[in-house]
C-alpha cells in the first residue's frame, strides 16, 4: 500500500463494513438475508427448469422470463455470498480488482434487466396490438438478438465505470468503504483528486438507462391500453390485460425499490447509514425474490406445470 505526500495512498484491497452501525447485529441479520437469498436462488433455478421441461413455454414470453431469471441469479449472486461472509465470517477484506468486477456485474446486470423488460414490453405490445404477426416477428431469432443487445447495452454503459476508477482515481482518503458491497459512488467518493468525470457519467449513465427505458415501456403499454379500450366487450378487455398483469407487476417490482433507494440516498440526508444500506441490498434482493412468486401465480401455464411436478413428488412410489 502506497502512501503519498498529502496522505492519501494507492490501496491494493479494500474493508467492507456490511451494515454500519448494526455491526454488533450481524449474525441475526444473517438469518433473513441468507434466507432471501436461498428464496430468490430456488425460485428462479425452478423457473427455469419448468420452461425447459415444459414445451408449451418455448415462446417468447418465457424466453425473457428465463433471462430475467438468469439476471436475477447474478445480481443477487454477485452481492449475497460476500456480505453472508461479513456477518458469518468477519471477512470484510476485498481486492481491488474483485471490487471493481463486482461493480461492474452489479450495475451492469441492473442495466441489462432493465432492458429485458423494454424488450418483454415490445413482445407484449405485439402481442396485442399485432397478434397476427407476433410469431413471425419475434422468432426465436428475434429474442436472442434482443436478449444480447440488453446485454451488450450494459456491458457497453457500464464497462468504462470501473475502467475509469482503475485509470483516473489511484489515490483513495481511506480503505474503508461504508457499505456492504462495492456501490459506485461509494468507492469514488473516498477518492482523492477531482472526480467529476466519475460522478457525471454514473449519473448521466442511471438517467439514461432508467428513465429512457422507462419512459420506452410507459410508451408501449399507453399504446396497448389504447388497443385494449377498442376491444368490443369488458370480458375481452380483462382477459387481454391479464396477459400483461405479470409483467406490469415485475416492472413495478424492479422500478419502485431503485427509485425509493435512489431518492433516499440523494435526498434522505437525515436518514441513518444503515437504511441506506439495507434498501440498497433490498433493491437487489426483493426482484429476485419476486419475479418467479409472480410469474408462478399470474401465469396459468408455469403454474400448472408447478402443480404438476409437486403432485408427481408427492404421489408414492
Amino acid at each position: 500500500m502506497f502512501m503519498s505526500n498529502n496522505a492519501c495512498f494507492v490501496p491494493t484491497s479494500f474493508w467492507l463494513t456490511g451494515i454500519p452501525g448494526l455491526e454488533p447485529l450481524h449474525i441475526w441479520l444473517s438469518i433473513p438475508f441468507s434466507s432471501m437469498y436461498l428464496v430468490a436462488v430456488v425460485g428462479n433455478v425452478t423457473i427455469l427448469a419448468v420452461v425447459k421441461m415444459e414445451h408449451s413455454l418455448h415462446q417468447p414470453m418465457y424466453f425473457f422470463l428465463c433471462m430475467l431469471a438468469v439476471i436475477d441469479l447474478v445480481l443477487s449472486t454477485s452481492t449475497m455470498p460476500k456480505l453472508l461472509s461479513i456477518f458469518w465470517f468477519g471477512a470484510h477484506n476485498i481486492d481491488l480488482d474483485a471490487c471493481l468486477a463486482q461493480m461492474f456485474f452489479i450495475h451492469c446486470f441492473a442495466t441489462v434487466e432493465s432492458g429485458i423488460f423494454l424488450a418483454m414490453a415490445f413482445d407484449r405490445y405485439v402481442a396485442i396490438c399485432d397478434p397476427l404477426r407476433h410469431t413471425s416477428v419475434l422468432t426465436h431469432t428475434v429474442v436472442s438478438r434482443l436478449g444480447l443487445a440488453a446485454l451488450l447495452c450494459g456491458v457497453l454503459y457500464i464497462g468504462p465505470l470501473p475502467l475509469m476508477i482503475r485509470l483516473r482515481l489511484s489515490f483513495y482518503q481511506t480503505h474503508i468503504i461504508a457499505h456492504s458491497y462495492c456501490e459506485h459512488m461509494a468507492v469514488v467518493t473516498l477518492a482523492c483528486g477531482d472526480t467529476t468525470v466519475n460522478n457525471l457519467y454514473g449519473m448521466g449513465i442511471g438517467f439514461l438507462v432508467l428513465i429512457l427505458d422507462s419512459l420506452a415501456i410507459t410508451a408501449s403499454y399507453v399504446m396497448i391500453f389504447r388497443a385494449v379500450m377498442g376491444l368490443a366487450t369488458p370480458e375481452a378487455r380483462l382477459k387481454t390485460l391479464g396477459t400483461c398483469s405479470s409483467h406490469i407487476c415485475a416492472i413495478l417490482v424492479f422500478y419502485i425499490p431503485i427509485a425509493v433507494s435512489s431518492l433516499t440516498h440523494r435526498f434522505g440526508h437525515h436518514v441513518p447509514p444503515h437504511i441506506h444500506i439495507i434498501l440498497a441490498n433490498f433493491y437487489l434482493l426483493i426482484p429476485p425474490i419476486l419475479n418467479p412468486v409472480v410469474y408462478a401465480v399470474r401465469t396459468k401455464q408455469i403454474r400448472g406445470r408447478l402443480l404438476h411436478i409437486l403432485k408427481a413428488g408427492a404421489q408414492p412410489k
